[in-house]
């Protein structure tokens, strides 16, 4: 068999305080290239904590105190800060659940896809013009009028769109996507998991999608990992599991998303 692109091992995670919380305990996974890995969980399942252990964003108390994380054979908690910066976002992107945070309010669109781009090298003439070409990618239309727009001017839809079009534009490998559809309505939330789903195949990447809801894992994922109060308690491919789940938890967290139940989907 081929190397995993992502292979966690052993990952744990302590915030330190007057008595320390264990947030991740001894979790390992693995994500082939191009393959879609659901990690689900509620919240406070450490299900975010791992995603950012996994790219060395941790604040303060967060730290890791156990294990691995090689990607692409590389173990990414032995680089330094510096080796870090040129990891994000050229091989593995993150695209946050909240875009009206995470986006930079008083800068255009379009500069920020652009300065993804130009952080890792790409010139500022070229970069403007893929900003655009990518913002046409995620199925915004008249691209090279919206780049020029702030946050604030677009829909939730949109932000969330345009944190897609940041996260592929180094064309990375893997994309990390924490709760990406948590802010937006139903009908919103389809389109930019379709999206999700059409890009993914297009530009041959492997995700880690991040959800509280097993109705997204049914409908996207090719494995799913069920964490519960820090540890992963099941794994495996998806039509298993919403077969014949094993632990309890999965079972009650089956039985929770309406017209779904063991033994079938929806």
């Amino acid at each position: 068999m081929s190397e995993p692109l992502l292979d966690v091992q052993n990952l744990t995670v302590t915030f330190a305080g007057a008595r320390a919380v264990t947030a991740v305990d001894d979790v390992s996974f693995q994500i082939a290239r191009g393959e879609t890995l659901g990690v689900v969980g509620e919240s406070g399942s450490g299900k975010s904590v791992t995603a950012f252990a996994i790219l060395r964003l941790l604040q303060p108390p967060g730290r890791v105190t156990a294990g691995r994380v090689l990607f692409e054979g590389t173990d990414l908690l032995s680089l330094s800060e510096r080796e870090m910066r040129d990891v994000r976002g050229a091989k593995i992107s993150l695209i946050f659940q909240e875009p009206m945070t995470a986006l930079n309010p008083v800068m255009r669109v379009g500069d920020q896809i652009a300065e993804a781009l130009t952080v890792h090298g790409t010139n500022q003439s070229d970069a403007r013009t893929r900003a655009v070409e990518l913002l046409e990618a995620v199925r915004i239309p008249d691209a090279a009028k919206r780049a020029k727009d702030y946050p604030h001017q677009l829909s939730g839809g949109m932000r969330q769109r345009v944190m897609i079009a940041i996260a592929l534009a180094c064309r990375p490998p893997l994309i990390i996507a924490d709760e990406p559809t948590t802010a937006l309505d139903v009908t919103i939330q389809a389109q930019v998991l379709e999206l999700l789903r059409e890009l993914k195949k297009e530009f041959n990447l492997a995700l880690l999608l991040i959800t509280h809801d097993f109705g997204v894992i049914a409908e996207m994922a090719d494995r799913v990992a069920v964490m519960y109060k820090g540890k992963l308690v099941e794994e495996g491919p998806v039509r298993r599991i919403l077969r014949a789940p094993e632990h309890p938890y999965t079972k009650n967290l089956l039985a929770a998303v309406p017209g779904m139940h063991a033994g079938g989907s929806r």
